[in-house]
């Protein structure tokens, strides 16, 4: 019984540590006539394991390029983007973002902490981090094909 009691509590204690990570999502990694048009969205967050406590910021930057972007333009793309940012957090990104290239090997290309998404919280921050780098990218589409 002892036992179940102390695993109850060391299992409330970790609930109760918050982490500050910066979910980072880009949507439009697909060619529009001759070229990309990318928006990346970085969410800074406070979060527990299983819950975003606060989103203290968010950024958005958009990126054109003539060519298909690689694992190494996507990083680019990521620091630029938080570098922006007044926030110190461990990056998070779906695997799919990275190419589904293991961690080890784009930690390596990051001068700041990596790692994919876990958590039920850096979850919930992906999709934060998703909705709002699609809708800005498509605000954009709409506003250069009006302009």
């Amino acid at each position: 019984m002892g036992k179940v009691v102390y695993t109850y509590i060391s299992y409330s204690i970790f609930l109760d540590e918050m982490f500050n990570i910066i979910a980072v999502d880009i949507s439009g990694r697909h060619r529009i006539e001759d070229h990309y048009l990318m928006v990346c969205a970085a969410v800074a967050a406070s979060v527990n394991p299983d819950h975003v406590e606060k989103v203290n910021q968010i950024n958005i930057r958009s990126f054109r390029t003539d060519r298909a972007p690689d694992v190494q333009m996507v990083v680019k793309m990521i620091e630029e983007t938080v570098s922006e940012m007044h926030f110190e957090g461990t990056v998070v990104t779906e695997p799919g973002d990275m190419y589904n290239r293991p961690q080890w090997i784009i930690d390596s290309m990051f001068p700041m902490d990596f790692k994919y998404e876990e958590s039920l919280s850096e979850r919930r921050c992906m999709e934060i981090a998703h909705h709002v780098s699609l809708s800005a990218r498509k605000f954009l589409l709409r506003e250069l094909d009006t302009g």
